[in-house]
């Protein structure tokens, strides 16, 4: 089941960088333009997670979250707020309400991410169903880790399991809402054929036409190997995923 996801702010500009920052995820997102509506939308919906500005006319965003203290339905409802100001004041006060994070405007959607993964279960846009008698689940490899995607191949990619997931890519790297970071891990693979080959080629080109920042995860017979093709032969090829989401 996706998880849901209120969006409290009266600014239409942060609602769609919330909305887009979602967009490649499994998930139900909801959106209020102050304090009353969220409010309403929350004992609602019982979302899972809120994104609350804190200024907002009509109810503030510190009212609301009070409310929602008070309320023995909502109170346990996770809270990211959205704060304008970084003074230990006003920080310290939102901490004591209970909240479980805060992000300083401006901030980018990956950043949002990041802490949302802390506190929710979020998961990858599932793959559209695959072709009668595939078996394999894109999905399964496929895992969201410290905010960032990343997709582990299996041993042996087949020509079923590569169409599977690379219809997975299509929706985690479409033009909008694309995801801004990925890691393909290919050390488990040690059948390095032309369905992975062309698997890896594949996600290389949506990435770069989408501008999503790839690393790739593998060791030297899998960088030999994609030297020589005309893609893939200038991509560096990191040793460990540590390297990997340290080159970001």
């Amino acid at each position: 089941m996706s998880v849901k996801i209120l969006s409290v702010d009266d600014s239409r500009t942060i609602r769609m960088i919330v909305k887009k920052a979602f967009a490649a995820y499994d998930c139900q997102l909801f959106e209020a333009e102050n304090g009353v509506e969220g409010l309403a939308l929350a004992a609602k919906e019982a979302p899972d997670l809120i994104i609350l500005d804190i200024t907002m006319p009509v109810m503030t965003g510190i009212e609301m979250l009070s409310k929602l203290k008070e309320d023995p339905q909502l109170k346990d409802i996770p809270v990211i707020m959205l704060t304008a100001e970084s003074g230990k004041d006003n920080v310290m006060q939102i901490v004591k309400m209970g909240v479980k994070d805060y992000i300083v405007k401006p901030f980018k959607g990956e950043q949002l991410i990041d802490r949302a993964t802390r506190i929710i279960d979020l998961k990858p846009k599932a793959a559209k169903p695959a072709a009668a008698g595939g078996k394999e689940e894109a999905t399964r490899y496929l895992k969201v880790e410290d905010g960032i995607p990343v997709l582990r191949l299996p041993v042996k990619v087949t020509r079923n399991i590569a169409s599977q997931i690379d219809s997975t890519m299509k929706g985690l790297l479409a033009k909008d809402g694309a995801v801004a970071r990925l890691i393909v891990d290919l050390t488990q693979v040690s059948d390095f054929n032309m369905s992975a080959i062309q698997l890896i080629i594949s996600i290389v080109n949506r990435c770069r036409k989408v501008k999503t920042n790839l690393r790739l995860v593998g060791s030297d017979v899998h960088r030999n190997a994609l030297k020589s093709f005309q893609e893939t032969s200038s991509i560096a090829i990191d040793d460990s995923l540590e390297s990997a989401r340290a080159a970001f």
